[in-house]
């Protein structure tokens, strides 16, 4: 039973975030579209029978109990066998607070990955609708393939923008998502566009101005993007992108970086190497 199996936890990026409202319950209605990056952490798993979950390195500063990854195995607990227990490490890359939505996506792949390793064998929508409960961003790692989101991101239509290479720059700061969205300046009147009207449309970040006001590593790696590429911001930051045609392009802009920026070079893809790497797996059988 002792079989390790190393699974993709890839990034995301906002190519968009427009915020058209906000709820009664605190929640903000917004439009994006969201791609997967072939980039990000990797999470592997050893089941045991034990039916101990442990996730090594911990997280500093977080409990356990706190731990999305945690949080998302316990969620399929119940429906595993009396006995079914795993030992998680988490390969980190992806900087949190950054836009890249590096732990909803660990948790999605720890959905997926268990929900395979367990042999519990429910549905995709099944799997997502759990994963909300941990994360507005969790059904859209889950599902695997680029979509336009709506709701509080939880309504997903699959689309297929163009793949290009992106220079992802991270300005080292973290942003707490929550606080973003608390601030009374930021804009929540966004008007509410058709799937048909995204393409001709002048598309941005409703969050990007309040961020780079609070944030002013962000505003500086944005100014220097934008010289070299089009270039926005991802989620609430801090991380922003520049979108090149070409690999070398794109390389050659991350050589100019200053040195208190780190970068990164990776293509966009509309499956999520999480989905590829299901879909290597459940052919096999």
């Amino acid at each position: 039973m002792n079989t390790s199996q190393t699974w993709p936890s890839p990034a995301k990026l906002n190519l968009f975030l427009h915020i058209t409202g906000q709820l009664d319950n605190g929640y903000h209605s917004l439009q994006t579209t969201f791609q997967f990056l072939d980039y990000g952490d990797e999470l592997t798993f050893i089941a045991n029978n034990d039916s101990k979950i442990s996730i090594y390195p911990g997280v500093e500063g977080i409990n356990d109990e706190d731990n999305l990854i945690y949080r998302a195995a316990m969620l399929l607990k119940p429906f595993a066998s009396i006995n079914a227990g795993v030992d998680i490490t988490l390969h980190k890359v992806l900087p949190m607070g950054a836009g890249l939505g590096g732990g909803s996506s660990n948790a999605a792949t720890t959905l997926v990955a268990l929900n395979h390793l367990w042999q519990i064998n429910l549905s995709t929508a099944k799997l997502a609708s759990l994963g909300l409960s941990l994360g507005a961003d969790v059904p859209i790692f889950v599902h695997g393939f680029a979509a336009f989101a709506e709701g509080v991101g939880e309504k997903l239509t699959p689309v297929e923008p163009e793949e290009p290479w992106y220079l992802i720059i991270w300005p080292g700061v973290h942003v707490n998502t929550g606080e973003i969205f608390s601030l009374p300046e930021l804009p929540r009147n966004t008007p509410t566009l058709t799937l048909e009207q995204l393409s001709s449309a002048s598309l941005g970040n409703d969050c990007e101005q309040v961020t780079k006001n609070r944030h002013p590593e962000v505003a500086k790696a944005l100014d220097w993007l934008i010289e070299y590429a089009p270039a926005k911001m991802t989620g609430t930051g801090s991380c922003v992108f520049g979108q090149f045609e070409t690999q070398q392009a794109a390389e050659a802009a991350l050589q100019k970086l200053p040195k208190d920026m780190h970068g990164f070079v990776a293509k966009g893809i509309n499956q999520s190497p999480l989905a590829t790497k299901l879909a290597q797996l459940t052919s096999h059988h």
